[in-house]
């Protein structure tokens, strides 16, 4: 098998199973396999290198069923069938376009629209359900994604379009939950598109860092099967509305194992930016036993390419470089020490804090920024129309003969 080959010839795809072509071809017919036709001369059908490094893994599995279950749920085997999102080779695609590239080149909405219906376009409504009145009389909160749960199921009180459970219609109700999100982030009404409309708010004089945010708004827009993701899917399972799904999903992006490392990241950021500088920071947290923020990422072993884009624009936006001087000096030294790379979070971080945007505008950005994705699961899981429903492997105490 080539370094970085997406598909394989029958010949290669049957040597790397162990198995005849003839086998092969009947792994195909079963489904297990898929094959499409070859872009060459020959025209020869070819095989994707993810169906047979799964089938290789159910392999290895097979004598340790038990195995299998738990590592499914640990970054381990695919448990559940996708379009939306590619992570492959140290980079990632939603529904087949390189991530990297749209980040450069499209708009959030567009992307959207990618993630929820496969087109390209920047059709559709993102205006707020709920009054800039109802936004207001909001209870304070000291979190913003509180904030965001307090008023979804104020919008599914009056949004009655939710219950609408079709592709189209819940497309319509993601882009009225993400011009709400949008609008409690700001503070403002909506001003154009998303990224405008944040920019506009939280750095009125610098119109050239809507870049940054856009940039940023497609890369958190979705990550395959993570824990918010697979939240959203099972809540969708249910038949619950957009609302309740994004509230859910919500709940498990604030845990400090997820989206709130993005708020670990701004704090330890604000630390190294003290007196106490980089490696006493770093020093501090080690020493009591904190995991450090930002860094690492078990699919990206070398390096996060979202953490990459993010750090290149923001060197090359950023009026105040020392941000940016502490963020290199925080890279190298836990490079040095762990040989860890940044992360999206770290990117996030750095992004805001360079280009000083508000205190709660890096987990604003991850936030609405994946509501696309929870979207585009929902979308999905309406589809499909079946239940989540795993079985525990009981380890309790069993009951008496």
């Amino acid at each position: 098998m080539t370094k970085n080959a997406q598909y394989l010839s029958a010949k290669e795809a049957a040597e790397t199973l162990g198995i005849s072509v003839q086998t092969l071809y009947a792994y195909v017919s079963r489904g297990l396999l898929r094959s499409e036709t070859g872009t060459g001369k020959s025209r020869a059908k070819r095989y994707h290198v993810a169906d047979i490094n799964a089938l290789l893994a159910r392999k290895t599995y097979r004598n340790a069923p038990d195995e299998a279950a738990q590592d499914a749920l640990r970054w381990g085997m695919p448990v559940m069938d996708s379009a939306i999102t590619l992570i492959q080779n140290g980079t990632f695609y939603y529904r087949g376009q390189d991530v990297i590239q749209l980040a450069q080149t499209s708009t959030f909405e567009t992307v959207c629209n990618l993630l929820w219906s496969g087109q390209m376009t920047e059709e559709g409504s993102f205006r707020t359900p709920l009054s800039t009145a109802t936004l207001a009389a909001l209870p304070k909160t000291s979190s913003l994604i509180r904030t965001f749960q307090l008023a979804l199921p104020l919008a599914a009180e009056v949004d009655l379009a939710s219950y609408d459970l079709s592709a189209t219609a819940v497309a319509g109700t993601g882009a009225r939950i993400i011009a709400m999100l949008t609008r409690l982030s700001t503070s403002e009404k909506l001003v154009g598109s998303i990224s405008k409309s944040m920019q506009h708010a939280w750095a009125p004089d610098a119109p050239e860092i809507q870049t940054a945010i856009e940039a940023a708004l497609i890369l958190c827009a979705d990550h395959e099967l993570n824990t918010s993701a697979f939240t959203a899917r099972c809540i969708a399972s249910a038949g619950s509305t957009p609302y309740a799904v994004v509230d859910a999903a919500l709940g498990a992006l604030q845990g400090f194992r997820h989206g709130g490392q993005t708020e670990r990241g701004v704090v330890m950021f604000l630390q190294a930016a003290q007196a106490s500088g980089v490696r006493q920071t770093l020093e501090d947290y080690l020493r009591r036993g904190e995991t450090i923020p930002g860094f690492r990422h078990k699919l990206y072993p070398n390096g996060d390419p979202r953490s990459k884009i993010l750090l290149a624009l923001t060197k090359k936006l950023a009026q105040n470089q020392q941000p940016v001087e502490i963020a290199v000096a925080l890279e190298e030294l836990v490079f040095e020490n762990f040989g860890w790379y940044p992360n999206l979070d770290f990117g996030l971080v750095v992004m805001c804090q360079a280009l000083q945007l508000p205190p709660h505008a890096a987990i604003a950005l991850f936030a609405v920024g994946r509501t696309a994705g929870w979207i585009g699961h929902a979308i999905e899981q309406y589809e499909l129309n079946t239940l989540i429903r795993p079985r525990a492997r009981y380890v309790g105490k069993h009951p008496s003969p």
